[in-house]
């Protein structure tokens, strides 16, 4: 059977998608700030390492997100440009893996919101 949409659930459908590309933007900038001030600072890594190993532990994060995020934190010293490539890469498994970050607590609110002003001002 052939679904048909109509011209309200395009527009919605549009608009979401709008709004998560829009997201997607915000979290990406995010992310740069947080992986440059991760490369800049090698005593906050181990709070990262932290998060994925008890997320992983908890069942909170699957398989291949560990590996990726645990593979991604391996590069950070001797390639942080690798390290900053995958962190920021733009695939839809990134993307989603961004969405539920284990780099929480890493920028301050005040970092966090300057980050977020400045990328609206470009």
């Amino acid at each position: 059977m052939k679904r048909s949409y109509s011209p309200a659930s395009r527009r919605r459908q549009s608009n979401n998608s709008a709004q998560h590309d829009n997201i997607d933007r915000q979290i990406l900038v995010l992310h740069k700030a947080v992986a440059l001030k991760l490369i800049a600072r090698c005593d906050l890594r181990q709070q990262v390492i932290e998060t994925i190993e008890s997320r992983y532990t908890n069942g909170q994060l699957r398989h291949g997100g560990y590996l990726v995020w645990s593979c991604l934190m391996e590069y950070i010293a001797e390639q942080p440009d690798v390290f900053l490539q995958g962190v920021l890469a733009d695939t839809a498994q990134m993307r989603k893996l961004r969405r539920r970050t284990p780099f929480v607590n890493v920028l301050t609110e005040q970092e966090r919101l300057h980050t977020l002003n400045t990328s609206l001002s470009e």
